[in-house]
C-alpha cells in the first residue's frame, strides 16, 4: 500500500538528509534562497467585496446554529456527513493528492474528491493547489499566501480580505503546474467550478433533507449549507493560523508550523503541521496512522478498495534521526 521514502524531498534540508529526488523538481519544497524585498511594504488593498461576503456569511452561520434545536435528527447527521465529505475534499483531495501528490488516485476516486471539493467551496482545485505550493515554498515570508508572521487573523481569514502581496502572484506564476494542467478532472473542475459549487455547496446540502424526510428548506439552507460550510472554512483556516502559532515542534524547531491537537480534530486529520512541513509528501501528515486522522483513514481504506495506491511514507529511521537532530526534545503525541 504504502512504499517507504528515505528522506523528505520537501523541507529544509539538514546536513545528512539523503533526499530520494532531486529538491528542484517539487514545488512544494522550502526555497530558502527567497529573499523579501527591502524596503517598506506595498500598501493593504481591502477587497470590501469578500469584507461584506465573508461578513454575511458568519452571521448566516451564526443564525444557523439558533437553528439546530429545532432541526430534525436526520438532518443534523446530514449536515455531519456533508462536513465530512467536502472537509475530505480538501484534505485527501486538494492537499494530499493534487498538492502534494503524496499517493496516486484511480479516476473514480479522483472524480469523488473533485465533487467534494466543490462543496467544501475553497477555490478550485487548481487555485487551491497552486496556492498550497506556494505556501509551502515560500512558508512565513512575504510569497506566502498566508503568512502567519503576520498575525492570527491575517493568516486565519485576513488574507481573503486584502490583494495578495505581489510576491505571492509573482511566484506563483513561476510554479510548474504540469501535472494538474495534465489532470482532466482538475480541469473540468476548473471550467464548471461555480455551477459544480452551486450544485455541492448549496443545493444538495439544502434540497435532500427537505425532498426526504420533510424538512424545511430555510433550515435546509441555514444548516447542512451555510452553517456546514463555514464550520468546513474556519477547520481549513485554523491549519493556516492555529497551527503556525500555537503548539509544540518536535521534527524541526526551525520552522514555524506546529503539532496542534485541536487542529488535528477540527480538521480531520491536518493538526499534525511540524511533521507536515518537515515531510510534506507524507501521504498520512503524520508519523501515526491513522490516529487522529480519518483522512489518513479514508486513504487506508480507498487503498483496500483498489481506487488508491502508492502512498509515499518516510520511514521510522529518518523520522526519529531527524527529530534528533532539529526537534525541541518535546514529545511526539498522536
Amino acid at each position: 500500500m504504502t512504499e517507504t521514502e528515505s528522506e523528505n524531498p520537501g523541507a529544509r534540508q539538514g546536513k545528512g538528509d539523503a533526499p530520494s529526488e532531486n529538491l528542484k523538481t517539487r514545488d512544494d519544497t522550502f526555497d530558502d534562497t527567497y529573499k523579501e524585498k527591502e524596503g517598506p511594504k506595498p500598501p493593504k488593498t481591502i477587497v470590501w467585496k469578500n469584507v461584506i461576503l465573508m461578513t454575511l456569511l458568519h452571521i448566516g452561520a451564526l443564525y444557523g446554529g439558533f437553528l439546530i434545536p429545532s432541526a430534525s435528527p436526520l438532518t443534523l447527521v446530514w449536515s455531519f456527513f456533508c462536513f465530512i465529505v467536502s472537509a475530505l475534499g480538501v484534505t485527501a483531495g486538494a492537499h494530499r493528492l493534487w498538492s502534494h501528490r503524496s499517493y496516486k488516485a484511480s479516476l473514480p476516486l479522483r472524480i469523488f474528491l473533485a465533487t467534494a471539493n466543490s462543496m467544501s467551496f475553497q477555490n478550485d482545485i487548481y487555485e487551491w493547489a497552486r496556492d498550497h505550493r506556494v505556501h509551502h515554498k515560500y512558508s512565513e515570508t512575504d510569497a506566502d499566501p498566508h503568512n502567519a508572521i503576520r498575525g492570527f487573523f491575517f493568516s486565519h481569514i485576513g488574507w481573503l480580505l486584502v490583494r495578495k502581496h505581489p510576491d505571492v502572484i509573482e511566484k506563483g506564476r513561476k510554479l510548474e503546474l504540469s501535472d494538474l494542467k495534465a489532470d482532466k478532472v482538475v480541469m473540468f473542475q476548473r471550467k464548471y467550478y461555480k455551477l459544480s459549487v452551486l450544485l455541492m455547496c448549496f443545493f444538495i446540502p439544502m434540497f435532500v433533507p427537505w425532498y426526504l424526510w420533510g424538512e424545511t428548506l430555510w433550515v435546509g439552507y441555514f444548516i447542512p449549507a451555510l452553517l456546514r460550510y463555514t464550520l468546513v472554512l474556519n477547520a481549513t483556516w485554523l491549519v493556516n493560523s492555529a497551527a503556525h502559532l500555537w503548539g509544540n515542534r518536535p521534527y524541526d524547531h526551525n520552522i514555524n508550523p506546529r503539532e496542534n491537537k485541536f487542529v488535528t480534530f477540527s480538521a480531520i486529520g491536518e493538526g499534525f503541521h511540524n511533521y507536515h512541513h518537515t515531510f510534506p509528501y507524507d501521504y498520512a501528515t503524520s508519523e501515526f496512522g491513522c490516529k487522529l486522522n480519518l483522512t489518513t483513514c479514508f486513504i487506508d481504506f480507498m487503498c483496500f478498495l483498489g481506487l488508491a495506491k502508492e502512498c509515499k511514507k518516510v520511514s521510522k529511521e529518518v523520522v526519529s534521526a531527524r527529530v534528533q537532530r532539529t526537534g525541541d526534545g518535546s514529545n511526539r503525541n498522536g
